[in-house]
């Protein structure tokens, strides 16, 4: 399988940690449900870590999504495929930088969706 993206990626292996802990963080600070960050590396050729937070509502979900566009901007981070929706109004972001994928859900898509288990195999990093 090609590892192309990863091996390109400007980050290393321990800086992508602590980002996808302070993305956490970040989201955690401004109201995030239930975050979590998971360790892919073992797992997924494609990225090494997701971070997952519940939203309250529409309006939270999508201020959360701008902090996670303006941490991106201050760290110098790039956003893969910029902003997308899983469904139109579906509620669910994602926002693909590259090492680190980042989950922004209503309670009803992530209970629904069930990203933690579906990568159960990965490591929960404390926040």
């Amino acid at each position: 399988m090609d590892d192309t993206r990863k091996a390109d990626a400007p980050e290393q292996p321990a800086e992508n940690k602590a980002t996808a802990v302070e993305l956490g963080r970040l989201l955690k600070e401004h109201k995030g449900g239930d975050v979590v960050v998971i360790d892919l590396r073992p797992l997924s050729m494609w990225t090494d870590f997701f971070v997952i937070a519940t939203a309250s509502s529409g309006v939270h979900l999508s201020g959360l999504q701008r902090q996670v566009k303006e941490f991106a901007a201050k760290n110098k981070l790039t956003i893969l495929r910029g902003q997308k929706k899983a469904v139109s109004g579906g509620g669910w972001d994602v926002c693909d930088l590259g090492s680190i994928v980042v989950h922004i859900m209503t309670e009803t898509s992530r209970s629904f969706y069930e990203l933690e288990n579906l990568w159960s195999g990965g490591s929960r990093l404390a926040l």
